[in-house]
């Protein structure tokens, strides 16, 4: 398999062009086809000589994912299905804005992403990690699950959360580089502003994370506001525990300027009583973060319960009467199988069966 001529940047296609003989402005013509004319083909790069397309053709691939399939939800939530180049699934989700919302953001879309085949990390609530760890994707792996939601969708993506399958701080040289792909101007050109990296909590990649330059949005996968409970549902609670994960978060908070977002699925009967608010108050207003309370989706072959909507709706008011901006997010996608990972287990199990 050639590398892919979308995890080329500048620099690379310099040194590349410079050793051909070639003009260094044909750098720029090749990331225009590629990222501006979304080009599926090096034969329609027409502004090339001829015997720069055959080097490109004979030494790069163009296109790593090829689309398998789409989940559309009656909100307008879709979920792609995409297959790379050695058979193994990925999968994204493009969600449109709250229709509460009025003005430009009402039209604003946003794609979360993968970041890895699997996941390592095993927190007990997540079909991704159920048939374990696969392999890291690359930045062109990554950068063109934007590429292929635009295309298939016709739609722009605004905002971009690595909240797909994987734990993207574990994937963090491949990530940096897609924040290349994806926030520069002659790339997909979304601000930096507009990237969120969610993690289960990887306390030294969060400050290496924090010494990046770019102003890169951070999420949290909390889940549990005591060490006790969060052990039960969140194994990398046993390598990091809360107090080092806060340390590396305030490390954050003084580094950065931008709020923390503390990601929690609430569990029924494991971390949605009222005790369990009252701790995640005290952690969210020590960071003065805001907290995004998510009622879990019911996966084949996990034990974990919906609480009922009164009970979510307690908890989040609990958190509201302590100080904390909260808010409930009664998810999108309940009818294509949004919860991260789903869509491409089903797909690998069915392909094993027919194999068998």
């Amino acid at each position: 398999m050639h590398p892919s001529l979308f995890n080329q940047t500048p620099a690379d296609l310099a040194d590349l062009l410079e050793g051909l003989g070639e003009p260094s402005y044909r750098g720029r013509q090749i990331l225009e086809w590629l990222w501006q004319k979304r080009s599926t083909s090096i034969d329609e790069m027409s502004n090339l000589p001829a015997r720069l397309r055959d080097h490109l053709k004979a030494s790069f691939s163009l296109r790593s994912l090829t689309h398998v399939r789409t989940q559309g939800s009656r909100d307008s939530t879709r979920k792609f299905l995409f297959r790379l180049h050695d058979e193994c699934h990925v999968e994204c989700v493009l969600i449109p804005a709250s229709p509460a919302l009025h003005g430009e953001r009402a039209h604003r879309r946003t794609l979360c992403v993968s970041s890895q085949v699997g996941c390592a990390y095993g927190c007990r609530f997540c079909a991704s990690g159920l048939d374990g760890f696969t392999r890291n994707l690359t930045a062109d792996e990554i950068a063109e699950q934007v590429l292929l939601a635009e295309e298939l969708s016709g739609e722009k993506v605004h905002n971009i959360v690595f909240m797909g399958m994987g734990e993207p701080l574990a994937n963090l040289p491949q990530l940096l580089k897609a924040f290349e792909l994806i926030t520069a101007p002659w790339g997909l050109g979304i601000g930096a502003r507009h990237l969120t990296v969610s993690t289960s909590g990887l306390a030294p990649q969060i400050r290496k994370l924090a010494d990046h330059p770019q102003q890169i949005r951070l999420a949290v996968s909390l889940h549990g506001a005591s060490d006790k409970v969060r052990n039960r549902i969140m194994p990398v609670n046993r390598k990091w525990p809360l107090s080092e994960l806060f340390d590396a978060l305030h490390y954050w908070t003084k580094r950065k300027n931008q709020k923390i977002t503390l990601e929690y699925i609430l569990i029924d009967g494991v971390n949605a009583d009222l005790a369990q608010a009252g701790l995640l108050a005290q952690h969210a207003k020590s960071l003065r973060a805001k907290v995004n309370l998510i009622p879990c989706n019911p996966v084949e072959g996990l034990p974990w319960k919906r609480p009922d909507e009164p009970q979510c709706r307690a908890f989040r008011d609990s958190l509201v009467k302590n100080g904390v901006s909260a808010t409930l997010r009664l998810e999108k996608g309940h009818d294509i199988d949004a919860a991260c990972g789903q869509l491409r287990l089903k797909e690998e199990k069915k392909g094993r069966k027919d194999v068998d």
